[in-house]
């Protein structure tokens, strides 16, 4: 069992676009649409809906203090890699807040950088050589996963809807948050965000060009992208009105 947990593993490298890879996708694709299908049940009783939200902010918050026990163990635990200072990580700490106080403020937050960056990380997941059944695959995608799934809880059961002041508003606060994590790379030596320098595995940022042009691609591609997660609700408003 023990190899499964280690970071000196041997067995299966994960593959994009592999069976296991479907596999997970598919089981959380099924999990969205029985929450969809079950909205008015949740809708309609408290209790239900108390328990399925502290369920998942129970899960956002263990599986960050597994992952981090996991890195302990195995000697990896570093304050450059490890701290929850991505976007992905913040949204996780975010979103299980969310799970208990329901503010909109934080919805706006999560659905942008949660649900938005955990489907990208779901398309093409940076798992390297752990792939199925290591105990880092089930944990990336249970987190992201469930990093998903607190959004389209608070959209399907509760109604929250993003707004068009919602991209500026969160597009602003994460240049802000970016200006922030830059300082803390430069005195850690870290790399949060990318911003000194591309992820050692292969990724989109590959083809954005050299250090520091890709930093104004991803600006553009940041704004473009804030725009491609609202436009369901946008069409959605439109044909509303017209009805």
């Amino acid at each position: 069992m023990w190899p499964y947990f280690s970071t000196d593993y041997s067995g299966n490298s994960f593959t994009l676009f592999s069976s296991s890879h479907w596999l997970a996708i598919v089981v959380l694709l099924g999990l969205y649409i029985g929450l969809f299908l079950s909205r008015n049940f949740f809708r309609e009783s408290p209790a239900a809906d108390r328990t399925a939200r502290y369920t998942i902010a129970g899960i956002l918050l263990v599986q960050e203090t597994v992952l981090n026990i996991w890195r302990l163990v195995n000697g990896d635990w570093s304050v450059t890699t490890s701290l929850p200072l991505h976007i992905c990580g913040v949204a996780v700490l975010l979103s299980a807040v969310l799970m208990f106080n329901r503010r909109y403020s934080l919805f706006e937050v999560t659905f942008f950088w949660g649900l938005g960056g955990a489907l990208q990380a779901l398309i093409t997941p940076d798992i390297g050589q752990y792939g199925f059944p290591h105990f880092r695959y089930f944990h990336f995608f249970v987190s992201h996963g469930t990093l998903i799934l607190a959004s389209l809880y608070m959209i399907f059961v509760y109604q929250y809807r993003p707004q068009h002041k919602s991209i500026w508003k969160i597009y602003l606060l994460t240049n802000v948050y970016a200006a922030v994590i830059g300082v803390f790379n430069w005195f850690a030596g870290a790399n949060y965000l990318y911003i000194c320098r591309k992820p050692e595995t292969g990724s989109l940022l590959d083809v954005l060009g050299p250090w520091p042009w890709y930093l104004i691609a991803m600006e553009l591609l940041l704004l473009v992208s804030f725009y491609l997660y609202y436009s369901p609700f946008a069409i959605q408003g439109k044909i509303a009105s017209e009805h």
